[in-house]
């Protein structure tokens, strides 16, 4: 992984004029790893993302007994049809949320006790919801201080099956676990969910994943679906880039008056936080989407309308629309973002904070953000990113038009994009 200064200073740029591929979605990469590791012989990942989050989903694969091997952002996958080959596993996930709720769920398949841990903040973030609709199917799961949060304990013997209510009201990713793993089940498994679902798109791209790989899932909606006993193949599978990143370069040609084109990442991807796109468009840019790219123009001056957006179905997208809003001619509100507050830090506390240190009136609600531009931004402002990678990206946008804007540890970067500040260096 690249090594990054404790503080690391943003040089300003005018109007940009780029186009790049960003690195393959975090979010397809570990749902390949889940289902290739579940299906039987050898499957090619090509275009993964390589950064910590994967790092740590390989990891523990391997320490399940399924080998990985990586050659650049290429991972062969030797599945083991089901199989959980090791008996007993302490595996640390870091701070890598999909890890070790997807994880979770695919040892429960298995045949012996394995524990699942991370780093403090990890252990702050909640998991219950899972482990109780994994109850029902028939699990055998819990926390090793019955706090809802990891270390997560299973004792398993293999997933009976059947019918279970699971919460989507924190996160879809519960949902996705349980899906990915639930036709290795004894018997084929309802799940129904209670309360509104989260992050919806992220719930469909697991299904279309799925699908890729040999099982359907039948569905009412968002709020059942019917998952046959099944096997997934094994195959090749290419990831698309990133939206996610790709939002931050977005909103860069947004604020600059500039010019973006993201060259692996087209119309068709299932990847929620693509939306992005739209919301600045809204806010007066042009987007030209086509089969495998997408170019964002900012307005001339990177003069953008303010708005209220709903983001609940692209929450972490939300950090790098609020620092656009500092750059917006009316205020700019960010809505249905609650789970927010379960990340790698209270990000609606954390934005509210860094953002008025540049002079911004800011509103923070239980799940909202109201961002008011101020008449004139401050400059030689010191970003803390709360070890946060989202933090340290989406400030680097503000960089880009204040001048003096400096980042703090930003190696926090790694989680996900650890090239970021050397592709950002080159608009």
């Amino acid at each position: 992984m690249r090594s990054y200064p404790d503080a690391l200073a943003v040089p300003t740029r005018t109007a940009i004029d780029r186009e790049l591929a960003v690195p393959g979605s975090k979010s397809l990469t570990n749902r390949a790893l889940l289902v290739a590791a579940l299906a039987a012989g050898e499957s090619r990942l090509e275009g993964a993302l390589v950064a910590e989050d994967s790092e740590v989903m390989i990891a523990g694969l391997r320490e399940l007994g399924i080998p990985v091997e990586v050659t650049g952002t290429t991972f062969v996958v030797h599945g083991r049809g089901g199989r959980i080959p090791q008996s007993a596993a302490e595996i640390d996930l870091r701070l890598s949320g999909t890890s070790i709720r997807f994880l979770t769920a695919l040892a429960s398949l298995g045949n012996g006790r394995y524990q699942l841990d991370g780093n403090e903040r990890m252990r702050q973030r909640p998991i219950q919801d899972l482990l109780l609709a994994l109850d029902q199917l028939g699990a055998r799961v819990g926390t090793r201080f019955e706090s809802g949060c990891p270390p997560v304990v299973i004792e398993a013997r293999g997933l009976p099956g059947g019918d279970a209510t699971v919460a989507g009201e924190r996160s879809s990713q519960y949902l996705s676990a349980l899906l990915m793993v639930a036709p290795y089940a004894a018997r084929a498994t309802t799940l129904s969910v209670d309360g509104e679902l989260q992050s919806k798109p992220f719930v469909d791209m697991t299904l279309a994943l799925m699908g890729d790989f040999g099982v359907t899932v039948r569905r009412r909606g968002y709020r059942e679906f019917h998952v046959p006993t099944g096997r997934y193949r094994a195959r090749a599978y290419h990831i698309e880039g990133d939206a996610m990143a790709a939002g931050y370069f977005w909103a860069a040609a947004a604020v600059t008056g500039g010019k973006i084109r993201i060259t692996n990442l087209g119309r068709h991807s299932w990847q929620g936080d693509r939306r992005l796109a739209d919301v600045l468009e809204q806010m007066g840019c042009t987007v030209i989407w086509s089969e495998g790219s997408c170019e964002v123009i900012g307005p001339p001056g990177g003069r953008l309308r303010g708005g209220r957006f709903d983001l609940n179905d692209m929450p972490d997208q939300a950090q790098t629309l609020a620092v656009t809003a500092l750059f917006a001619d009316t205020p700019v509100r960010i809505d249905n973002v609650w789970n927010m507050r379960i990340k790698e830090t209270d990000r609606l506390v954390a934005m509210a904070r860094e953002l008025a240190k540049f002079g911004a009136e800011v509103q923070e609600g239980r799940d909202y953000l109201v961002v008011h531009a101020p008449p004139e931004l401050r400059s030689a402002v010191e970003v803390d990113t709360y070890g946060d990678h989202r933090m340290a990206m989406a400030f680097a946008v503000a960089g880009l038009r204040i001048p003096g804007v400096v980042i703090r540890q930003p190696a926090c970067v790694a989680k996900t994009y650890p090239g970021f500040f050397r592709d950002w260096s080159t608009l």
